[in-house]
Parts: structure tokens; sequence; C-alpha cells
């Protein structure tokens, strides 16, 4: 008969590796995700901190931290919970198994003790011998081999329990050693998180006095955006109508079909980036009743980063607004990206481009804090996508 503790355990391991084991591993899997993210944000914050004056820039990274820091913590938590949970299964796994393991002990001593009275082989030969029947004498025979394999099973069944114990009480030690020091990262974490919202609650006064100035500031960068994005729109309605013209070949519809299977698995358009304005309609960080409109989103990296195509495709257009630096458009048959915000371009209309290849560096602003930011978008012909739903996470 099979143990009660060996059922449990095995109903336990199987749920653990479905269940527990599977998402203890993404955990710790995103938390490192998280913790690079903040580490590069944090740099960028470093950079742009080496002047005291505050800006809307360092108040966007502030705010993206402190929404990573947030995450992160309840990732902690959740990761916690989930150790608890299976501390107490394993504490409840090795109190079946040792109780197991006793009643299967004792049950081989009574055995042995048996075995130990009737011993030798003399008193096995005379066991045969006084059967009445041959029939009688091949059933003992099968006995006494039966009672010999039962024995040897009930002892392979201790040395298997013993063996399976001493790995759920090493488990179990090792569960609660990173417990203790997930406890601790915890703690840090939420005392970092205390001191980036005060950081934020100081650069967002700062920002609040020079309201006049901002608003100033805004309306010049939105009658640049509105130009750029009018050229934009412009050159993709032109795309579009083109592509209405012309009949969709299977090479174009082969490239737009694999552009949509790869939704939410492009590369980053930047090595390495943060997202500082998502898309869509949203408050302004500062400037109270001023909605921002953005067709894409922004990304801001680290000084001398170029933008790369996220995709294979080919340079429909490369144009430039005064003010507003220059913009690369990409086709992938029905879908497009744009880049801008580039103040150099390595590429040209008609060139095809590969995944990953560099198409421009990203302008430098050094009357801003050295704000570098990408703005990026993706539209299928004329309807704005956000890009967020397309590339990794």
């Amino acid at each position: 008969m099979i143990a009660k503790s060996a059922i449990l355990f095995l109903l336990l391991l199987f749920a653990s590796i479905m269940v527990n084991g599977q998402t203890l591993n993404e955990l710790r899997e995103k938390k490192e995700k998280t913790r690079k993210e903040i580490e590069y944000t944090n740099w960028l914050l470093e950079k742009t901190g080496k002047t005291s004056k505050a800006t809307v820039n360092k108040l966007s990274l502030l705010n993206e931290q402190i929404k990573l820091r947030e995450s992160l913590i309840h990732d902690y938590n959740t990761q916690i919970n989930m150790l608890e949970s299976s501390i107490g299964e394993n504490r409840f796994v090795i109190q079946m198994m040792n109780e197991d393991l006793d009643a299967i002990r004792e049950n081989y001593a009574r055995m042995i003790q048996q075995a130990y009275r009737k011993r030798g082989d003399y008193n096995k030969l005379i066991f045969l011998l006084s059967s009445e029947t041959f029939n009688q004498a091949y059933k003992r025979l099968l006995y006494t081999r039966q009672m010999t394999q039962y024995r040897q099973k009930q002892l392979e069944q201790i040395e298997a329990i013993r063996f399976v114990l001493q790995q759920k009480v090493s488990n179990l030690n090792t569960q609660l050693i990173e417990k203790e020091k997930v406890l601790l990262q915890q703690m840090k974490e939420v005392s970092t998180l205390k001191n980036k919202k005060e950081q934020q609650s100081a650069t967002y006064e700062n920002l609040q006095k020079r309201q006049r100035e901002l608003k100033e500031h805004l309306s010049y960068q939105q009658r640049i955006a509105d130009r750029l994005q009018n050229e934009i729109e412009r050159v993709i309605e032109e795309e579009a109508r083109k592509a209405k013209a012309q009949a969709k070949t299977p090479e174009y519809e082969l490239v737009s079909d694999n552009f949509a299977k790869n939704k939410g698995r492009f590369p980053w358009p930047v090595e390495n980036g943060v997202i500082t304005d998502r898309f869509g309609e949203h408050a302004h960080p500062v400037l109270r009743n001023i909605i921002i409109k953005n067709n894409g989103i922004d990304i801001t990296t680290r000084q001398g980063e170029s933008a790369r195509s996220v995709f294979n495709g080919t340079v429909s257009r490369v144009f430039a607004i005064p003010g507003g630096n220059t913009a690369v458009i990409i086709r992938h048959g029905e879908y497009i990206s744009v880049y801008s915000n580039l103040s150099e371009v390595f590429v040209s209309q008609g060139e095809n481009v590969e995944t990953g290849q560099e198409v421009g560096s990203i302008f430098v602003d050094l009357d801003d804090d050295n704000k570098t930011v990408l703005k990026f978008q993706i539209w299928k012909e004329n309807l704005k996508l956000n890009p967020e739903d397309w590339i990794a996470r």
C-alpha cells in the first residue's frame, strides 16, 4: 500500500510545478526586469540631476520610477505570500511523511521480529515438507517468497520516504531563507520609494512656481508637434492613396501579415529607454486643466542613442520640420512606423531596412537638461495604434 504522505506529496508536487513553481519563476523574472528598468531610470535621473533645475522630463522620469517601484513592492508581497503558502505545504507534508515513516518502520520491525523467530532455511524447509499435498507445498513456497518480497518493498519504501523527506526539509530551509531575503529587499524598497516620492513632491512644487514659463514652452512645443503631425498625416494619407491605387502584391500582403503576427514582440525602437509619455489623451503632469494628446509614445533615453527600425520595411519618407528636427517613415505593407525628433538620419527614401537597423540619431536638447527623447508612432494606414501594444514589454 502506498503511504498517504506519498500520495499527498505527489499531489502537492504537481500543484507546485503547475502553479507555484512556474508562477514563482515568472515572478522572479518579472522582478529582475523591473529592477533593471529602475536602475536605468535612476541612471537617467542622475544624468539629468547634474543641474538643480526642475524639469518636466525629470518629473516624468520620477513618476515612471515610482510606478516601477510600486509594482516591484507589489511583486515582493506576492512572492512573500506564495512562499508562505509553499512553506506551510512543505511543513504539512513533512509532518505527514514523518508519521508514515514511523508507522512503516514499526510495521517493518514487527515483520523482522517474526522472521527472526522463524529464522533459518531449516524452518522454511520444515514448513514446506509438512505440507499435506504438493499443491499446499507450492502455495507455501509462494507465500515465503511473497513475504520476502514484501519485506524488501517495505525497506525500499522506508528509504524512498526518507530520501524525499530530506529533500522537503532542504526545500523548506531554502524557502525560509528566501523569504527573509525578500522581506529585507521589500523593506529597503519601501524606504527608497518614500525618498523618491519626496523628490517627486519637491520637483512638482518647483515646477508649479514656473507655470507661466511652462505654458509658453508647452505652447511652442505644441506648435512644432502640430506641424510635424500634420506632415506625418499628409504623408500617411498620400501613402494610403498610393496603396489603394496599386494592386496589393503577394509580397505586400505577406509583409502586412508578418507585421500583424508579431504584435507584442517587436524590439524597442531604442536599445535602452523609458516611456515617459504614453499614447492617447492625458493630463499634463504639472499644468492644471491642460490635456496632452500623443499619437504615439515618447521614449526617454541616453545621449548618443539611435533610433532603430522595429521591423523589416521600406523607407517611405525622410523629412524635416523647422524647430522639430527630422522624421523617418517606414512602410511595412499596410502598416507604418514613424521615428521623429532625430538630429541625423542614416537612411534614405526608398531604402529597404531590416529589423533593428539604425535609422538615425536622436536629438539631444541642450537647453532642457540634455533631454533625449524619441517620438515613436505606429499606424495601420490612417488608423493610429498604441505602440505599447506592439513592442515587447
